[in-house]
């Protein structure tokens, strides 16, 4: 009976399991985003997260703790340094996945999977996309209006002078 075994085995056994997810998560710690198949992501989703909510007790029992999952001391250093500085006031959801399509080979729904705090293309095209867009359409509207109405006034009174001789 397979009572409350919910995870995903990803159709390895438990030590390849765990080394992948191990992997998977050393590259992410340090590359701050890696492509993958949805699956693993979500895979990965649960096995990092609770790795950065210990790493906001920078406490020497919960680096021991997270060293025992990762066991890499640089991945170790980043994660308790820059990525638990950035994620210090955020409850929860540090990682985000973007699926991209499928793989030309086997058709296996590819994703990408990323720390939310350290993706500043998001941020900046969110916030861009909202101030220009309607700065741009009110601007271009407005501009050969005005320019129109100071063309014909700067030539109406130099006709009537003319008509005036």
């Amino acid at each position: 009976m397979r009572h409350n075994k919910k995870f995903n085995h990803l159709g390895r056994t438990a030590d390849h399991r765990k080394a992948m997810l191990a992997n998977l998560a050393i590259s992410l710690i340090m590359h701050k985003r890696i492509t993958t198949t949805v699956a693993k992501a979500k895979a990965l989703k649960t096995y990092v997260e609770p790795l950065i909510t210990r790493s906001k007790d920078d406490t020497t029992n919960s680096r021991r703790v997270v060293f025992r999952y990762l066991q890499n001391k640089e991945a170790l250093k980043e994660l308790f340094g820059v990525i638990s500085a950035k994620v210090a006031d955020r409850p929860g959801g540090y990682t985000r996945i973007i699926k991209l399509g499928f793989r030309q080979g086997d058709a296996a729904q590819m994703c990408f999977i990323e720390l939310v705090d350290f993706d500043e293309n998001m941020a900046k095209t969110a916030t861009k996309k909202k101030a220009t867009r309607r700065s741009r359409k009110s601007s271009k509207a407005e501009a050969p209006v005005a320019d129109a109405a100071e063309s014909t006034a700067s030539e109406a009174p130099a006709a009537e002078e003319v008509k005036a001789e």
